[in-house]
């Protein structure tokens, strides 16, 4: 999926949040500055938070439970162990939903159940200021947009093998 500037990126924000409940995780991947904070401003303005959506990069958890769902976003940049991830207690947040920025610093079985997003600058002939992202993902959640390369689900309630979103 090519999402042309950060307003792309929020509104694939935006629709991924008619998909959430209680529980799940979105694991957000990928360089910085490359939107994943952006998709997270869309998945939190969707779900009703109003003002400011700052990376969580400083404070590694920024709750966000006054909204009917509860969100946590977090950002696991600054991470160097894996053996710090018990002292943020993430393990509260199941009854909202957990946006995860670099879960990668978690090891690869933290969440096998999340829905994985990868967010990559476009290739291109660098000469917009504004780069285009291309999102992938480990499943298809019924979104509906074109173009569309999602594919290879895997396990969880967004699983689903080799899914097609388009």
């Amino acid at each position: 999926m090519i999402l042309a500037d950060e307003q792309a990126t929020e509104d694939l924000g935006r629709r991924i949040a008619t998909a959430l409940r209680a529980g799940d995780i979105v694991a957000l991947s990928g360089p910085l500055g490359v939107g994943k904070t952006a998709l997270a401003r869309g998945v939190l303005s969707a779900l009703g938070h109003e003002g400011e959506v700052p990376s969580p990069s400083f404070a590694i958890i920024q709750p966000y439970d006054e909204l009917e769902l509860p969100v946590w976003h977090v950002d696991l940049f600054r991470i160097e162990d894996v053996g710090e991830l018990e002292e943020l207690g993430l393990d509260a947040a199941a009854g909202g939903v957990l946006l995860v920025e670099w879960p990668e610093k978690a090891g690869v079985a933290a969440w096998p159940q999340a829905l994985g997003l990868t967010l990559e600058f476009a290739e291109g002939d660098g000469s917009s200021p504004s780069r285009s992202k291309r999102a992938t993902t480990n499943a298809s959640i019924g979104l509906r947009t074109q173009p569309c390369l999602l594919t290879t689900g895997t396990s969880g309630r967004f699983g689903a093998t080799n899914a097609q979103c388009c």
